[in-house]
């Protein structure tokens, strides 16, 4: 905005101090008539009065003339407001990676949010273990019957033997709920994780899948024995999770995360200020809902059981009508999508690619930073806009006066000073507000506190 400004700005007066010079040395005396008679008089006893060689004094227009019109201010108005904008915001815990982004964030329409770790916690706990009744006992590779009991203590044990290799916060959860119940895991020979729908490994009882409905699937596992156990768990808002041993579905694992204390309170006021809010997950549809009703998401801006690489494109399609989407997340998996929307925002207790990938990093894992990170920027810009004021508004006063021949070269460069020092004046004003609430300026502030 500035640069535009500028780029306009100064040839302007350049070309007008050189015209006005001109003109005097050309005209001087229809000129001299015309300053006579204007009401505002000479200002600060100017050059007319002076009596110096008509050359010198054009001259001395010309000084006058691109002096006042020095474009210090116009230059530290945006610098000046975006240096103490990005101070407010890092001592706040929120990091913005340039100038450029700070102004960008104010541009959003809509926030999408990632579910676990962003949303919620990211600390998941088991919470339920439900054996299938009537279940197929398990076979060794020889085709005898092991013949264990189709019981909680070995869907557990299967499953925490399997989710051992994984990094996930769902398997770590499964092997942490198995270990408090000081259930023995089982060695595995293999391991295998499917992005986005579970885990492979091969125990004692042979294949052990441990995932959603797809995985299970996809391996030609009939899931419908554990249907009723799903759906109870999912309207429940757990993550419910099949476990197959030899080809046969043998139980269900749930794990459960929570909601962070001021995520409900965040959508609220993003909502009210007219944001479009989302939820973008790959948990299933009943989870996600159950999740989003909770901190009060739309169930129709609910994206669930979205694979880590198609994380990106919901976001690209939720922009493809010329929305400006800010996307909130933590992890690996959001990398992608931080990259594609308009601003990347990264929760504190993410990841390093997640924080890479962002425009903003949140230095604390809480949602409501995300207001923090607009209002700042708001803020920023509005402060922006008010140094221009000045800027500019003195130029537009001035430039005329000096234009007639009628202000010193010397006042003219002191007005020039000053008005630099009244932008940098202006800026550091600004080192006060703190982004807890909607930044209001100093003229308005009284009218603001009787609204409230």
């Amino acid at each position: 905005m500035a640069d535009t400004v500028s780029a306009y700005f100064v040839p302007a007066v350049l070309i007008n101090a050189v015209v006005w010079a001109t003109l005097w040395y050309l005209f001087p005396g229809q000129l001299y008539g015309i300053v006579e008679v204007l009401p505002f008089g000479q200002v600060g006893g100017g050059p007319v009065v002076g009596g110096v060689p008509l050359f010198e004094f054009s001259m001395i227009v010309f000084a006058s003339a691109v002096l006042i019109a020095c474009p210090c201010a116009l230059g530290l108005a945006t610098p000046a407001a975006t240096m103490v904008g990005s101070t407010i915001s890092a001592k706040n815990g929120v990091l913005f990676k340039g100038g450029d982004v700070l102004e960008q964030v104010r541009e959003v329409d809509a926030v999408v949010f990632d579910k676990t770790g962003t949303l919620t916690e990211g600390e998941m706990s088991l919470t339920d273990v439900v054996a299938i009744e009537g279940a197929d006992a398990p076979r060794a590779d020889g085709g005898a019957l092991l013949e264990p009991e189709i019981d909680e203590s070995f869907v557990l044990e299967v499953a925490a033997s399997a989710e051992s290799g994984s990094e996930h916060p769902l398997g770590e959860a499964i092997v942490d709920g198995a270990e408090e119940r000081d259930i023995d895991l089982q060695p595995v020979e293999s391991f295998e994780n499917v992005p986005g729908k579970g885990v492979r490994a091969t125990t004692e009882y042979g294949e052990v899948l441990v995932g959603n409905r797809a995985l299970l699937t996809a391996s030609g596992i009939d899931t419908g024995p554990a249907d009723e156990a799903m759906e109870r768990l999912e309207r429940e808002g757990k993550t419910a999770m099949l476990v197959a041993v030899g080809g046969s579905v043998v139980g269900v694992v749930a794990t459960a995360d929570t909601v962070r204390p001021t995520a409900k309170e965040t959508v609220a006021a993003l909502t009210e200020r007219d944001y479009d809010v989302y939820m973008i997950t790959g948990d299933n549809e009943r989870t996600a809902r159950a999740v989003a009703e909770e901190v009060g998401i739309p169930a129709e801006n609910v994206h669930a059981g979205v694979l880590p690489e198609e994380k990106a494109d919901e976001v690209e399609a939720i922009q493809s009508d010329g929305i400006r989407a800010m996307m909130v997340g933590d992890g690996v998996n959001d990398a992608p999508a931080l990259t594609t929307a308009h601003i990347g925002v990264a929760i504190g207790s993410g990841t390093d690619v997640a924080m890479e990938a962002a425009d903003v990093t949140l230095m604390r894992s809480d949602p409501a930073d995300v207001l923090k990170a607009i209002r700042v920027s708001q803020a920023t810009i509005s402060k922006v806009w008010q140094n221009l004021f000045w800027a500019l508004g003195y130029n537009a006063a001035l430039i005329p006066v000096a234009s007639l021949g009628l202000l010193n070269p010397a006042l003219a460069g002191a007005a020039m000073a000053a008005s630099s020092v009244s932008v940098m004046s202006n800026s550091l004003a600004f080192a006060q507000y703190t982004p807890d609430h909607d930044y209001v300026p100093l003229p308005l502030r009284p009218i603001a506190a009787l609204r409230r």
